[in-house]
C-alpha cells in the first residue's frame, strides 16, 4: 500500500489539519493499521483497514462501535480519553470503501501505554479492571447490536460445525482422533447446559467485548491507570462470563497455547484471583445466575477452544494459520491440557468468586 493510496483514503474522512505522515501500527493479525499524523495542534488518527473475511458486514460493526462509544462517553468524565472516538466519513458514512476494501478512522488516544502480555498478578488485576469497568458502564445499554460474527462463542453452532465436520472427515484424520473426539463429546451435556441457560435468559446477555487480551487495554502515561477498552471490532451482544472466560483462559496459562511441552501448560490460581479481583471491583452489576457461572465461562471458553482447533484439524487446517503439519493438533494438546487444569482446580475456582463478589 503505496503512501499516496493512503493519503487517497485518509483524505475522505472528516479529519482536522494536514497530514505529514501514514505510518503502519503493528502486526496486525486481522486488520491493517496505521498511523496518521498531522501538523501543527491537530489530533492524530487511527486509520484501519477492516477484514471483510472475518467482518463480513463492516457497516454492521461499525454501527456496534459507534453506538457503544457514544452510550460510554455519556457516562465518564473524560469522554475522548475513555473510549474510542470514531471518525465519520467526509459523506457522513462511519467507512470508506475502496477496492472493495473497508477502511475506518478514530481518534488517536495520546499519552497511552498498552502491554503485549500480562506477567504479574498486578497486570492481570487491572486487566480485570478494565474489562469490567467497560461492561459496567454498558450495563444499561439497551439497544440491539448487530451479529457481526455468526455464532461466536455459540456453543450450539460449534456443536452444529463439529458434527459436520466429523461426518465429512475431509482428509481422512478422524481414525487417529478417537480419544481427542472423547474429550469433546464426554462434556457436551455440561457445555450445552450452560449455554441453554444464555439461550432461556437465566443467565441474560449484555454487551461483551469478545476480545479481552491485555494489549486491548490502553493505559494513562502519566497515572498508570486503566483508561478504556480498545479494538471493538467484535462488540455484540452475548453474556458477559464469556470476556471473563476468554480472559481467564489467556491470563492464566502457565505455557504458551501451542506449548509442546504439556508439563509447562496450568492455569495459575493466583492470577485468576488477580484478574477476578480486579474485575469484581469493577463489575457490580452481575445477577446471581452470572455469580453462580462466572467460574465455569472460563472452563466453557477454553474448552470451546479445544474444538475448535481439533475441528479445524480434522477439517485440513483451513481456518488458523499454521506453521507446521500438526500444528492445530499441538494446539489441541495445549489447550485440553489448560481445561484439565481448570476443572481440577474448580473448587478453588468458585470460592473465589464467591469471596470477591461478597467484598
Amino acid at each position: 500500500m503505496t503512501q499516496e493510496k493512503l493519503l487517497s483514503i485518509a483524505n475522505q474522512f472528516a479529519l482536522e489539519g494536514d497530514i505529514e505522515s501514514i505510518k503502519p501500527l503493528g502486526e496486525g493479525f486481522i486488520n491493517d493499521t496505521f498511523v496518521v499524523k498531522t501538523a501543527g495542534e491537530a489530533p492524530n488518527y487511527i486509520l484501519q483497514r477492516k477484514n471483510h473475511i472475518v467482518f463480513p458486514d463492516v457497516p454492521a460493526m461499525m454501527d456496534n462501535i459507534k453506538a457503544v462509544t457514544e452510550h460510554i462517553k455519556a457516562k465518564v468524565a473524560d469522554p475522548m480519553r475513555e473510549t474510542l472516538t470514531v471518525v465519520p466519513a467526509k459523506d457522513g458514512k462511519l467507512y470508506v470503501e475502496v477496492d472493495g476494501n473497508f477502511w475506518a478512522v478514530c481518534l488517536f488516544i495520546a499519552g497511552t501505554s498498552s502491554f503485549d502480555r500480562a506477567d504479574s498478578p498486578e497486570l492481570a488485576y487491572q486487566g480485570g479492571v478494565g474489562i469490567g469497568r467497560f461492561q459496567s458502564l454498558l450495563a444499561d445499554f439497551t439497544t440491539p447490536l448487530h451479529e457481526t460474527i455468526k455464532g461466536f462463542h455459540n456453543i450450539r453452532h460449534r456443536f452444529n460445525q463439529w458434527d459436520a465436520t466429523i461426518a465429512a472427515d475431509p482428509v481422512g484424520r478422524v481414525k487417529e482422533l478417537t480419544e481427542e473426539i472423547g474429550w469433546i463429546e464426554s462434556r457436551r451435556a455440561e457445555m450445552m447446559e450452560f449455554w441453554g441457560l444464555v439461550e432461556d435468559g437465566t443467565i441474560p446477555t449484555h454487551v461483551t467485548h469478545n476480545d479481552t487480551k491485555i494489549s486491548n487495554i490502553l493505559f494513562d502515561k502519566e497515572s498508570g491507570k486503566v483508561l478504556c477498552a480498545i479494538d471493538l471490532d467484535t462488540v455484540m451482544s452475548s453474556t458477559s462470563l464469556n470476556d471473563f472466560g476468554d480472559a481467564i483462559r489467556s491470563y492464566t496459562n502457565t505455557g504458551a497455547e501451542d506449548d509442546k511441552n504439556l508439563d509447562n501448560v496450568s492455569m495459575s490460581i493466583e492470577m485468576f484471583r488477580a484478574y477476578a479481583d480486579g474485575y469484581l471491583s469493577e463489575q457490580k452489576t452481575l445477577s446471581e445466575s452470572e455469580l453462580a457461572w462466572l467460574a465455569f465461562s472460563a472452563r466453557y471458553i477454553t474448552y470451546e477452544q479445544v474444538l475448535r482447533f481439533l475441528m479445524d484439524y480434522i477439517d485440513g487446517d483451513k481456518y488458523y494459520k499454521t506453521a507446521y503439519g500438526d500444528h492445530n493438533l499441538v494446539r489441541t494438546h495445549a489447550q485440553y491440557r489448560l481445561l484439565q487444569s481448570m476443572e481440577a482446580q474448580y473448587d478453588q475456582m468458585c470460592a473465589i468468586v464467591k469471596e470477591l463478589s461478597a467484598k
